[in-house]
């Protein structure tokens, strides 16, 4: 029988860890839980990890937005996508992540709060870099004088936050399933309301 690589260990861990953080919590879940649904030794997972924190981490930026963000990015540079047609993507696509990852955002918010000092850093670490890529999508983008002056990292935070507390209200607080058709139209009018404040001349 073929070993298993490190690179496949490496992701049932994450796999696993992804799991039982939205099923427990990530104070709720041990590492010994983790190894066990990813069917590998506690020993296997410090090996490939170092530690939960480091595999929290990890989570994070393979199964978030960030990783698509860092894709999408690129795309809408190189593609040249209309300004409004490309935030109403991204948008769009942050919307349809939260909603597949729903458990874990509802987990994660309400727990967040009590997380330790170590843990808080790793979630601000993975926000911070996700504001900072749309940030510099800004940037660019005044340098070309397409957009107003503004501080693109604040512009990030806004445009970011309307989406997540759109999410957050409907579909954790009130319990809502919104469809696509629903969730695109909102988010377009928040584009359109967004543009008309950061587009130059607007």
């Amino acid at each position: 029988m073929m070993k298993e690589s490190n690179r496949d260990t490496r992701h049932k861990l994450l796999a696993a860890t992804l799991k039982m953080i939205s099923l427990k919590g990530y104070l709720g879940t041990t590492t010994r839980e983790i190894a066990g649904e990813a069917g590998v030794t506690e020993v296997t997972l410090f090996r490939h990890f170092g530690s939960k924190e480091r595999l929290f981490e990890e989570m994070l930026k393979r199964y978030t937005f960030l990783p698509e963000l860092k894709e999408l990015l690129p795309e809408l540079e190189n593609n040249s996508f209309d300004y409004k047609d490309g935030l109403s993507m991204i948008g769009t696509r942050f919307f349809s992540t939260l909603k597949e990852r729903k458990s874990l955002v509802r987990i994660m918010t309400c727990e967040l709060q009590v997380y330790p000092e170590k843990v808080k850093a790793v979630h601000s670490r993975f926000i911070d870099e996700m504001v900072h890529l749309l940030a510099d999508y800004f940037s660019i983008r005044q340098k070309k004088g397409l957009l107003r002056k503004f501080q693109s990292t604040i512009a990030a935070k806004a445009f970011l936050g309307m989406i997540f507390s759109f999410f957050h209200v409907e579909e954790i607080v009130k319990g809502r399933d919104v469809g696509k058709s629903e969730a695109k139209k909102i988010i377009n009018e928040f584009v359109n309301i967004f543009t008309d404040g950061t587009l130059r001349g607007a």
